[in-house]
């Protein structure tokens, strides 16, 4: 049965915590640290750890968490001086808890408890795909609610019914592999390097999708993804093509073969939804060519269309900070027993 598409309010109406937010996030390979207040991001500072890792061609879970040990309290600081706020000045501590790296995490996490006890002030864990999902009240126009968002980056693909604040359905996901580990997998395949999504993507730019046919995963009517066989297709087209591999076109095939089936799912689910307004988070929705592909098609059907700036789909502090501050204005709050959780459901 379709939901109903009466409107629950505007994120805009949200009740949100008035004082200074200081949100960490270290779930993966981003150290990063933001001041948050209200919907007002004063900062948002990211220490990437993205040249030690190509060396390997992804992370490596223990060398991340040695990073982040290394960069979060000069991160911290820097937040707390680009927002022109003080320590004691801060009303609340926010971390992602869940999930991600356990070391990666830990790291956060612990810092939190440790400046939120020296302060007194509330401590609160977020989990990081709740602070993607919240990532677009930083626009000035927020989507409604309900609204279908798409979810799409190196670890998750999900398709969201989003009620409203803390009340979230995942509707459609993949069956196997992300669309990010598609891209990243394509491009260590292609030799085009690390991060994956923007190498292929620049490389497409000169490059024609239609050269190169490539599955697009589950058929029939379904809203799931499976971006496994898409992977193995692209080895075996490095294999059969060998040099005469035209690698601009393979990097158009394999973007065209990803991008087309997050839009066309996407699509199928406002239909079952009965939904009128779409948004895209995480590391993928950067993808300049998703972006217009899905805003197109909403045109085409009179639905609203919403993506977060760029600097707010990779992992960032920022995203968190908004998932609290509506948590927090609503009198929610953790214990010093805040645990950490490498795999938990949204």
């Amino acid at each position: 049965m379709a939901l109903s598409t009466g409107k629950l309010g505007a994120a805009s109406q949200l009740r949100l915590f008035e004082r200074p937010i200081l949100a960490i996030e270290t779930s993966c390979d981003e150290t990063s640290a933001a001041i948050v207040v209200g919907r007002a991001i004063r900062s948002n500072i990211i220490a990437t750890q993205v040249a030690m890792h190509q060396k390997w061609g992804g992370v490596v879970p223990e060398a991340a968490a040695r990073a982040h040990v290394e960069a979060i309290l000069p991160v911290i600081a820097e937040a707390l001086e680009k927002a022109n706020v003080t320590i004691k000045e801060l009303g609340a501590i926010a971390a992602t808890n869940r999930p991600g790296l356990v070391g990666a995490l830990s790291v956060g996490v612990t810092s939190a408890k440790a400046l939120a006890f020296g302060l007194k002030i509330p401590l609160i864990g977020i989990h990081h795909l709740e602070g993607h999902l919240m990532s677009t009240l930083s626009l000035a126009e927020s989507p409604p609610f309900p609204h279908t968002c798409l979810i799409v980056s190196g670890g998750h693909t999900e398709l969201v019914d989003v009620r409203e604040p803390g009340n979230y359905r995942i509707v459609g996901e993949t069956r196997d592999d992300a669309a990010g580990e598609a891209f990243d997998k394509g491009a260590r395949l292609l030799g085009l390097g690390y991060p994956g999504g923007l190498a292929i993507q620049t490389s497409a730019v000169q490059g024609n999708p239609s050269r190169y046919p490539l599955p697009k995963g589950l058929s029939g009517d379904t809203i799931d993804f499976s971006f496994s066989g898409l992977k193995t297709a692209v080895l075996r087209l490095t294999e059969k093509e060998g040099s005469n591999l035209c690698v601009p076109d393979a990097a158009a095939s394999l973007q065209e073969a990803i991008v087309s089936v997050l839009v066309e799912r996407a699509l199928r689910a406002m239909d079952q939804l009965g939904s009128r307004a779409l948004s895209i988070v995480g590391g993928v929705a950067s993808n300049v060519s998703l972006r217009a592909r899905l805003k197109s098609a909403c045109d085409r059907n009179g639905f609203d269309f919403y993506a977060p700036p760029f600097e707010l789909c990779t992992d960032n502090a920022a995203m968190i900070g908004l998932a609290a501050s509506y948590r927090l204005a609503r009198g929610e709050s953790d214990t010093f027993d805040l645990d950490l959780f490498p795999n938990a459901d949204l």
